[in-house]
């Protein structure tokens, strides 16, 4: 099975070379150049503030957490994810602790959690990205700490990656494992967390590192091949926080361990992500968080890594403002990672903002069109469109949706993911994305709690392609054709975004309705409405917005709670309204939708406040 695997599928690298022809003979091997990092780290913070309080707020969190009972195997459902991303977090802290500090307390308090984790019966391989996270949290802490740890400990520890992360990982990749061949980021997670396992146990390991290894490198090009053309990841801004981590994690030990990437790096649009996501994410810092995600805004720490690998400080614009926010606040346990202290680049203390366009788009399973007046005023306008598909499980029936900010506010907003076991606790089969599936019965995932267009209250067409059909940066003009999702529904839809100043305009035409069909226009919002005759006003956080509706002129402008079916299973959306604009086809077919958003005098009462400040 492993060779037909092999021999499967998109191919960058030979399998039939050794891959531990150059492993490192010593450790530490994993994701430390030298052993003098942790040195070279804090040399650093001597000329970069924020970093400096950034090693202080981890150290900080470090101590109380020698005092926390050990992890114990507990289950959610179907996951037992959080106490591998617990371990993760515990042992990554103390290991870095320990030699920033020199201090022994931390190594032993690492080694009993590590020796308790090996111990589990097993790491839920039926969920295996519980297996993959505690692979990687086991194998840094074996590795880093490797010097502290004594013969007996090591055995422990070394026995548990090898028991319950890398054979049952070979077992499930020989019997055709659905992840080691998928493109997402189960297969980068999985790939990732092996990978480190197998590096940090390979001189001791070396036929089941070696078999691990060379499955790896060959389907680790399943997960890499959706980053093509441009970087948009299809399962949106968040999971790109997670696939892209682990990706970042496997490139990185591969090179201190093996000097060598494999050139995964080199895969057609991987490298672009990282300004991708910077485009996707808005003045306020949060992300347009299509698909199953949080907006955040929240610290990613893989763009610390593309912006050291690609001599790029400006990537961390936001980033290093939204780290100084959190590092502000009063909780004295912020649960910040430890990752971007490894990738932290050498640059200037504050980097400038990104040399990037301000209208820019971006192809590929789910496209994506940006437009933002400015990248260094935090009260610029900004507006994010996406078209898409609904081919993999974290997909939304989201076609057309957009959000929109001004001001520092997020107007027009994403409700985003509901937990996932609250829904599977309920019996959802959520995974399925058929067109009559459980999944679509969930408010925030179908079509009628989104930023777009429903007819007669139907759900979008799931076989729908939604693709641009015009980009004009010069005059920031967006044009989407969601006729594909409209199918049986009407027979020809378009959307028109058209940006002017700090202006929006989003325009729908549709022809082929049936006569009477109902069509909702809709717009999720958090801010407070008011509406008189066909003008909305909308206010949040001292700011206002005017939304006027232009078309069609027999309907009027409204606004509802955002409130799911009363069904047992749908989270409620507290804070949240949708506006809408219902509308019934004529005789002849043909509708038109023409909203105007207007932020100048707002934006202009900000930026008088912002000078007189």
């Amino acid at each position: 099975m492993l060779a037909l695997l092999l021999a499967a599928g998109p191919k960058l690298f030979a399998a039939d070379t050794d891959p531990l022809v150059a492993l490192k003979p010593t450790h530490p091997r994993l994701l430390l150049p030298t052993e003098h990092r942790w040195s070279e780290i804090q040399a650093q913070a001597e000329t970069d503030p924020l970093l400096a309080q950034y090693i202080s707020q981890l150290l900080l969190e470090a101590e109380p957490l020698l005092d926390e009972p050990l992890l114990e195997r507990r289950k959610q459902g179907r996951r037992m994810l959080s106490v591998s991303r617990e371990a993760f977090r515990r042992i990554t802290l103390w290991s870095m602790a320990r030699h920033m500090l020199d201090d022994p307390r931390y190594a032993r308090r690492a080694s009993a959690e590590m020796q308790q984790l090996a111990g589990f019966s097993d790491w839920n391989p039926s969920h295996f990205l519980d297996v993959a996270e505690m692979t990687a949290a086991l194998a840094i802490g074996y590795d880093w700490l490797h010097q502290d740890l004594d013969p007996a400990a090591r055995k422990i520890i070394r026995e548990g990656i090898i028991r319950h992360g890398l054979e049952p990982g070979v077992d499930a990749i020989r019997r055709g494992a659905w992840w080691a061949t998928k493109h997402n980021n189960w297969n980068q997670v999985c790939f990732g967390g092996l990978t480190l396992g197998a590096l940090a146990v390979a001189d001791e390991a070396p036929a089941i590192a070696r078999e691990l290894l060379q499955a790896a490198r060959s389907g680790i090009s399943y997960g890499l091949a959706v980053y093509a053309p441009d970087g948009v990841y299809p399962e949106g801004p968040g999971y790109w926080g997670y696939g892209t981590v682990y990706q970042c994690l496997m490139i990185d030990a591969l090179r201190t361990a093996l000097g060598s990437s494999w050139q995964l790096e080199d895969a057609p649009g991987f490298l672009q992500s990282a300004r991708t996501q910077v485009q996707l994410a808005g003045p306020t810092g949060s992300f347009f968080n299509f698909g199953d995600g949080h907006a955040g805004p929240s610290l990613q720490p893989p763009l610390f890594w593309f912006a050291s690998e690609l001599n790029a400080p400006a990537l961390l614009h936001s980033q290093r403002r939204i780290l100084a926010q959190k590092l502000e606040q009063p909780s004295p346990a912020k649960q910040l990672s430890v990752l971007p202290l490894l990738w932290w680049p050498e640059v200037p203390a504050r980097p400038g903002p990104p040399e990037l366009p301000l209208a820019w788009q971006g192809a590929g399973t789910h496209p994506v069109a940006v437009f933002r007046s400015c990248w260094t005023d935090p009260n610029a306008l900004y507006l994010a469109v996406k078209g898409g598909r609904v081919d993999h499980g974290h997909a939304h029936l989201d076609s057309g949706s957009f959000v929109l900010e001004a001001g520092g506010v997020r107007w027009a907003v994403d409700l985003g993911m509901q937990n996932y076991h609250s829904l599977e606790s309920k019996g959802l089969s959520l995974w399925n994305t058929a067109q009559e599936a459980d999944r679509w019965k969930v408010f925030r995932y179908n079509n009628r709690s989104h930023n777009t267009l429903t007819i007669d209250d139907q759900l979008h067409r799931v076989d729908g392609v939604v693709e641009f059909t015009r980009f004009d940066p010069e005059n920031a003009v967006a044009e989407l054709d969601l006729s594909p999702v409209f199918a049986n529904q009407a027979e020809q839809v378009t959307r028109h975004f058209k940006v002017t100043g700090h202006q929006l305009t989003v325009s729908d035409h549709l022809q082929g309705l049936k006569s009477g069909a109902s069509v909702r226009w809709t717009m999720a919002t958090q801010a407070a409405v008011e509406i008189k005759d066909n003008q909305a006003s909308l206010r949040q956080n001292g700011r206002k917005l005017l939304v006027t509706l232009r078309q069609p002129g027999a309907a009027t402008i409204q606004v509802i709670p955002a409130d799911p079916p009363d069904d047992g299973f749908n989270a409620p959306n507290p804070g949240t309204s949708l506006l809408i604009v219902d509308a019934v086809a004529p005789a002849s077919g043909a509708l038109c939708f023409e909203v105007h958003f207007n932020a100048e005098e707002m934006l202009e009462r900000a930026q008088t406040s912002a000078t007189t400040q």
